[in-house]
């Protein structure tokens, strides 16, 4: 599907609208009140399709004043974030480059997402393991006697999470490399720069982390390493090849969940094409169209060189 329309008239809004009702939240903002118009109470999305063959509608409402609530086939989740569980929506936006070209701490809470969209029973570890740091930070400001116990947690749980992120990695390393080349990213590479943490080594910092107050070692201060070659692209890439990579990663991981979850993503891509070179776009295209239903915003329908399934005309407060 292609929505086209002039800038400002709304072609993001129904991306993220979309996103909202298959992911449960905005992949733009945390803060539910931004998704209501100005002089409403409340919103709702609703959609409705196939998962692996099966008829699926879903319903999302946000209140100003309550929680968000969702329903799957007419049954009430406990919260609109279960959505993840359910269904599997990847989105391109420009403040995507951010993976790439951005701190550790956002290429880590990306690999993170994928980590629990490959592996949903391991979803809830980076959480887990965040929750025992902050203990132990906690205990080692107060200078606690259980200390020793939230060291022995974050050993364990930052074991898991580096073994879960660099089985992620394993995963997705041969698709990203393939499709990176595709679009012309050549010897493109994902590493993980970190290692699991024992007992022994936070101990052996004991007098730092007391002296500092917080965990100097571990998972929360890893990061992986997006290179084309021996350039690590978050210091040595262009936009251009940020950009790239950004949607290698994206199509890589679309593959894998296909394979492993028996159904394809939702490919939510936000201007994307106003940035290619003309190969580069056909390259995307002809991708796309073999990766499940895929939406396009653009503002001009030339910019997809192919025939949509569908052409969505957007305008101020309407598509058709």
């Amino acid at each position: 599907m292609l929505a086209v329309g002039p800038n400002g008239v709304g072609k993001t809004n129904l991306l993220e609208s979309l996103h909202v009702a298959t992911q449960g939240f905005s992949p733009r903002t945390r803060t539910d009140a931004q998704l209501i118009s100005f002089g409403s109470t409340a919103s709702r999305v609703a959609v409705r399709g196939t998962r692996a063959a099966s008829p699926i509608e879903i319903e999302v409402v946000l209140q100003s004043a309550a929680a968000k609530q969702a329903k799957v086939n007419g049954a009430a989740l406990r919260t609109a974030e279960q959505l993840r569980s359910e269904t599997a929506t990847l989105v391109f936006t420009p403040d995507r480059l951010g993976v790439i070209k951005g701190a550790p701490v956002a290429r880590r809470a990306y690999f993170d997402r994928v980590l629990g969209r490959l592996s949903p029973a391991r979803a809830s570890l980076p959480a887990e393991y965040g929750a025992a740091i902050a203990q132990r930070n906690a205990a080692l400001r107060l200078r606690s006697a259980a200390l020793s116990t939230w060291t022995q947690q974050v050993a364990e749980l930052g074991s898991q999470l580096v073994a879960a992120r660099k089985e992620t990695l394993s995963l997705l390393s041969p698709p990203f490399a393939e499709r990176a080349g595709e679009l012309g990213l050549s010897e493109a590479e994902l590493r993980y720069a970190g290692e699991p943490p024992t007992v022994e080594a936070l101990e052996a910092r004991l007098d730092r982390d007391l002296e500092r107050g917080h965990t100097g070692l571990g998972p929360h201060l890893d990061d992986i390493v997006v290179s084309s070659g021996p350039r690590d692209l978050r210091a040595y890439g262009s936009q251009g090849e940020q950009r790239l990579a950004v949607l290698a990663l994206l199509l890589g991981e679309a593959e894998l969940i296909a394979d492993r979850r028996g159904f394809a993503p939702l490919l939510l891509l936000d201007d994307v094409l106003s940035e290619l070179d003309p190969s580069r776009r056909a390259i995307l295209a002809a991708r796309v169209s073999r990766a499940g239903q895929t939406l396009i915003t653009a503002t001009d329908p030339s910019l997809l060189p192919a025939e949509p399934d569908q052409l969505v005309e957007v305008t101020r407060g309407s598509a058709r």
